[in-house]
């Protein structure tokens, strides 16, 4: 009845219903199958149209998915500004069209050079692969959001999530998709063999203890302070809120480590070194603590940076490599300048810290630092993972908050405690505060919008999984040969038919 209800609708509102379905399989929704409904509904929308038929259907389900997914983004332009603006809907219904592009472009190759059988199903997966890359990684310094992969943390699928990191496991829920698709119109007993046997391999390899154990377990408590982003840098505040983060954490000196979020410290490095930084590390040392927090640091040469600071038995700072576009630096100036001017909306001029950093050590363990977007990327998490004991990531998402943001966010940071096969501790200004096992389970959660703490247990980690070894390249690179077979191929497939023809 439901097959039926979707043939009897205009591909174009299938499209629109397939995106919302994609956004619904995410936090905090986790309705997981949905993925692969979305995908197989869309896979069967694009069938028997041409190229700019589904090119159309593909923008439809990418404004769709994108509008309902990230027009949070809405949200972090009326910050602190009252009723309905034009202007940043504008602005929102603008940033989900562009990346609605990436489902067009998708539609318009799927349609030109579709295959038969199995040559079908993997080119439809390959090129929604290479697409997702190149939207996750190259344009606009990469937007990783809403991947499939993330979709599948809590089902067989995440036994691949160590093996494959995110871009793999994508393509085999994609595989899946499409061959779910071909069930609609005929059930074939190998589709139907290959979606079960993916699901108990996935299941196998979820049972495989990548890692092992490098230490005893070691105490540690994350901070919430949960301050209004309207009202955290306000001159009459910041006494009020550093002062606010030393009380949390005089209660916690029985952990090894503590963890602020993302510039939690209202000022500059240089304002409070010699004042509210010395009275803290002295009081870590006092108690034999390490307390990881953060603020913005301006170098000798005036460059500005959003970093870590390391405070207790050993000090260091972290500046973050890679950072948020129209956040902290602004491409495509001058016309971004010019808008966000429209916006009235001031941002940083934040510089890119190195790429290679020493690693920072709290608890006596060496460990990876990530401030806020820099957790939606695999390969950055891995990079110094072999050295590193687990992980440490200082968000703030008070930008959106009230909206689905926070959720999907939390979502994607414990892809890289699967990932890298280590324990992932998130601090965040006003939630999802998180300690995520190596398996990427959730071990203590703070509730959102409160000022509060959670402490808990870890174990630092060592030994490497499958992906940590070989990281993204080597899986794109078999995808991208294969997209790049197909392609020939069924150009090649194209040629032929059209010379019988004449």
């Amino acid at each position: 009845m439901l097959i039926n209800f979707f043939s009897s609708l205009d591909k174009k509102y299938v499209a629109i219903i397939s995106g919302i379905l994609l956004t619904l399989s995410f936090s905090p929704f986790d309705l997981y199958y949905l993925a692969f409904i979305s995908i197989a509904l869309l896979k069967n929308t694009l069938n028997n149209l041409n190229a700019k038929q589904a090119m159309i259907v593909g923008f439809l389900f990418g404004l769709s998915l994108f509008g309902s997914g990230v027009s949070w983004v809405y949200v972090s332009m009326i910050l602190g500004k009252q009723g309905f603006a034009l202007m940043p809907f504008i602005m929102t219904l603008l940033f989900c069209s562009f990346w609605a592009l990436f489902p067009a472009i998708f539609g318009y190759f799927y349609a030109k050079y579709r295959a038969e059988n199995i040559f079908d199903i993997l080119f439809f997966s390959s090129l929604w692969l290479c697409l997702e890359y190149i939207r996750g990684e190259w344009v606009l310094n990469g937007f990783p959001w809403l991947q499939l992969a993330y979709s599948q943390l809590d089902t067989p699928f995440s036994g691949y999530i160590p093996v494959f990191g995110v871009y793999g496991t994508s393509f085999i829920v994609a595989i899946n998709s499409a061959l779910l698709a071909t069930l609609v119109n005929k059930a074939k007993r190998l589709n139907v063999l290959w979606i079960i046997f993916s699901l108990v391999l996935g299941l196998g390899l979820s049972h495989i203890k990548w890692v092992e154990p490098a230490g005893n377990y070691f105490k540690a408590t994350l901070i919430q302070g949960n301050i209004a982003q309207k009202d955290k840098w306000l001159l009459e505040n910041k006494n009020k809120t550093m002062q606010q983060y030393y009380t949390d954490t005089v209660k916690h000196w029985d952990s090894e480590l503590i963890v602020w979020p993302e510039t939690s410290i209202p000022a500059y490095y240089h304002e409070v070194k010699d004042s509210y930084l010395v009275s803290l590390q002295q009081g870590a040392i006092d108690n034999n603590a390490d307390i990881v927090t953060s603020l913005p640091y301006k170098n000798e040469n005036d460059e500005l940076f959003n970093s870590v600071l390391l405070l207790g038995q050993k000090t260091g700072i972290y500046s973050k490599v890679h950072l948020l576009p129209f956040g902290e630096y602004l491409p495509w100036k001058p016309i971004s300048s010019y808008l966000l001017g429209l916006l009235d909306i001031s941002l940083g001029k934040f510089s890119s810290g190195k790429a290679e950093q020493v690693l920072l050590t709290g608890a006596g363990y060496p460990f990876v630092t990530s401030i806020c977007y820099e957790d939606a990327f695999g390969q950055l998490s891995i990079d110094q993972v072999k050295e590193a004991r687990f992980l440490v990531n200082l968000t703030n998402d008070g930008w959106f908050d009230g909206s689905i943001e926070p959720y999907q966010h939390m979502q994607i940071a414990r892809m890289r405690a699967l990932e890298s096969g280590r324990y992932l501790l998130r601090a965040t200004n006003t939630g999802v505060t998180v300690i995520v096992s190596e398996t990427g389970e959730i071990i203590a959660q703070a509730p959102v919008r409160e000022r509060t703490s959670i402490t808990g247990m870890v174990i630092p980690m060592k030994g490497l999984t499958p992906y940590a070894v070989a990281g993204d390249k080597q899986v794109l690179w078999l995808i991208a040969l294969l997209f790049v077979f197909l392609l020939s191929y069924n150009k090649f497939s194209f040629l032929c038919v059209t010379i019988k023809k004449i």
